[in-house]
């Protein structure tokens, strides 16, 4: 009985040393080198720049005229409601990209936006709402200006983006960051482009994730953390961990009776 009372013992040693995760899979941003190293290699390092976000078929745009006479305001301008303007109000009184790339504005036409900035697009309504106005201030924005962050996360789900400069770290940060399994070093983004969607996995943990094009985020983007391997017999230590303790406390208690008789 001692025996079986050991060998459970050290069956539940193993399932706790196996639910821990070591420090070195949690932290962010390593670097192997020595510290002088480190400090060289930052003078020299190429940080990346952030990418423009580029109009593709199926976005959809806010676009806002203003004009000193309103007359001319609401004849170019999609009616936003009594409340306001909203992300709601936004997006039903915004102009789809078809998919030829094409928005159609009242009395303009079609106006060709893919391939282009949210700026270049502003440059082009400026010069055609010329011939109509000549002093007209022309608002234009990206209403699906959202990322989806999936997988290992506190908080998955569907996040606005509220300043262009977003960085990967700063995206995780609003699904609450990654949890206690995410595997840091296989996390995969996956992008839309005019060719398809592209999948880059990278690393966490690696800080010359900073010079990668894939550091900042974009509109659109999906962010997927994978699980560490193995995390289901982890998830499950818990339950494990209880079933030994009440076993081995059971024979405990059995051979404690065992010798008062």
């Amino acid at each position: 009985k001692m025996r079986q009372s050991i060998t459970l013992i050290a069956l539940l040693i193993i399932v706790i040393l196996s639910s821990c995760v070591s420090r070195k899979k949690l932290t962010y941003l390593q670097y192997s080198g020595k510290s002088t190293d480190y400090e060289m290699a930052s003078e020299n390092i190429q940080y990346a720049t952030p990418p423009t976000y580029k109009i593709m078929p199926y976005d959809n745009l806010f676009i806002r005229v203003v004009t000193p006479d309103p007359h001319w305001s609401e004849l170019f301008n999609i009616p936003t409601g009594m409340t306001g303007l909203t992300q709601e109000s936004a997006s039903l009184s915004g102009y789809s990209v078809d998919i030829n790339g094409n928005i159609e504005i009242p009395y303009v036409g079609k106006v060709q936006v893919a391939s282009k900035t949210l700026s270049e697009i502003k440059v082009e309504l400026d010069s055609l709402f010329v011939n109509y106005v000549t002093d007209a201030s022309i608002t234009v924005r990206l209403v699906n200006n959202f990322i989806s962050l999936i997988g290992e996360v506190n908080n998955p789900g569907r996040y606005h983006l509220t300043k262009d400069r977003l960085n990967i770290y700063e995206a995780i940060s609003l699904a609450g960051d990654l949890n206690y399994y995410s595997n840091r070093q296989k996390v995969q983004l996956i992008r839309p482009s005019p060719y398809g969607p592209i999948i880059k996995e990278f690393s966490l943990i690696d800080r010359n994730i900073v010079t990668s094009e894939y550091y900042y985020v974009m509109p659109n983007d999906i962010i997927y953390v994978k699980p560490m391997q193995g995390r289901s017999f982890q998830i499950n230590s818990s339950v494990l961990t209880l079933f030994f303790t009440t076993i081995s406390s059971t024979l405990g208690i059995i051979a404690f009776f065992r010798t008062l008789l």
